[in-house]
C-alpha cells in the first residue's frame, strides 16, 4: 500500500480556492465586478506562468497541436461564465451543491473520452465527495432560492465545462509536458478574457487602492491554485482523484470562515446545531473519499 503524495496538491489547492474565494467576495463588496475579477485573475495566472513560456524558448511540440490548450483554455472560461452567472441569477445554497457534481462529471469524461483508468476506488470516493458537498450545505438558510431551475442548469455546465477541461488537461499534457501546457493554456485564457471588457461595470482604472488590495491577493492565490491543479493533472494524471481531493475546498471553506473569516471582514452567522451536524457528517464522508484516493 502506497501513499500518493502528489495530491497534496490538491489538498493544497483547496485552502488556496477558499482564502481567494474570500478575497473576491470583499472586493465584490467593495464594488468590484465579477467580470473585472475574473479578468484580473485570469491575467495574473497568464503572467505567472509566462517565465516557464519563456525557458522553453521555443514552441516544443507542433504548431498545429496548439488546438489542444486552445479547447481547454475555452472550457476553463466556459466554467467560469456559467457560475458566475448561476451566482448572478440564484442563490450560492444551490449553485455550490450543484457544483459538486464535477467529480462525477470528471469521472464519466475520463471514460468517455478514455483519458486514464478509473479504479473503483475513485468511483466510490467520487460518489462520497459528492454526498458530502451536497451535506455541507444544506441549511443554510429558509429564503427560497431564487431562479431555481435557471441555476441548476448553470451550476451544472459549470461542472460539466470545467470537467471537460480537466480531463483534456489529463489526456493532452502529457505530450506537451505540464510545464508547457500550462503556459499555452493559459495564455489562451488571458486572450480569451479581453472578451470580458465590454461587460464591465467599470474601467478597471476606476478601482480604488483598497478594491485592487482585495483582488489583487485573490488573483495571487487563485492564480497558485490553477497552476497546482493543472500541474497536478497534467504531471500525474488522475484528474478523477485530484478533484475528490480538491473538493475537500467544501469542508475547509466552512473550517476558515469559523476560523480567520473576520481577517476578510466575512459577515458569516454561526450554525445552528442542525447544520452543523450535517455538515459534521460531509466532512466525514469528505475523508473517507481523501483516504480512499490518497492511500
Amino acid at each position: 500500500m502506497s501513499f500518493s503524495w502528489h495530491l497534496l496538491i490538491p489538498l493544497a489547492c483547496a485552502f488556496t480556492y477558499v482564502l481567494a474565494a474570500l478575497a473576491f467576495k470583499r472586493a465584490a463588496e467593495l464594488g468590484v465586478g465579477v467580470w473585472r475579477t475574473t479578468f484580473v485573475a485570469n491575467w495574473t495566472a497568464g503572467l505567472a506562468f509566462l517565465p516557464f513560456w519563456l525557458a522553453a524558448g521555443r514552441p516544443v511540440v507542433a504548431l498545429e497541436l496548439y488546438w489542444q490548450p486552445a479547447l481547454a483554455a475555452a472550457f476553463f472560461l466556459l466554467g467560469q461564465a456559467s457560475i458566475f452567472l448561476a451566482l448572478k441569477h440564484g442563490d450560492v445554497t444551490v449553485t455550490t451543491p450543484v457544483m459538486g457534481t464535477k467529480v462525477l462529471m470528471v469521472a464519466l469524461f475520463t471514460v468517455l473520452f478514455n483519458a486514464g483508468d478509473m479504479p473503483w476506488r475513485w468511483w466510490v470516493g467520487a460518489g462520497l465527495s459528492t454526498a458530502a458537498v451536497l451535506l455541507l450545505h444544506l441549511g443554510k438558510g429558509t429564503v427560497v432560492p431564487r431562479m431555481i431551475g435557471r441555476t441548476v442548469l448553470l451550476a451544472w455546465l459549470s461542472a460539466s465545462f470545467y470537467g471537460l477541461g480537466d480531463v483534456f488537461i489529463q489526456k493532452w499534457a502529457p505530450a506537451w509536458g505540464a510545464a508547457a501546457f500550462a503556459p499555452a493554456m493559459f495564455g489562451w485564457v488571458g486572450v480569451y478574457s479581453l472578451a470580458l471588457i465590454p461587460f464591465f461595470s467599470a474601467p478597471l482604472r476606476a478601482m480604488n487602492g483598497s478594491s485592487w488590495r482585495w483582488v489583487g491577493v485573490g488573483s495571487v492565490l487563485m492564480a497558485l491554485n490553477n497552476a497546482g491543479i493543472v500541474l497536478a493533472i497534467g504531471i500525474w494524471g488522475g484528474a478523477t482523484a485530484v478533484n475528490i481531493v480538491y473538493s475537500a475546498r467544501g469542508l475547509v471553506s466552512v473550517l476558515v470562515v469559523w476560523a480567520i473569516g473576520h481577517w476578510f471582514h466575512s459577515q458569516e452567522q454561526h450554525l445552528d446545531p442542525r447544520v452543523l451536524r450535517l455538515r459534521l457528517v460531509g466532512g466525514g464522508l469528505m475523508l473517507a473519499a481523501i483516504v480512499l484516493v490518497l492511500v
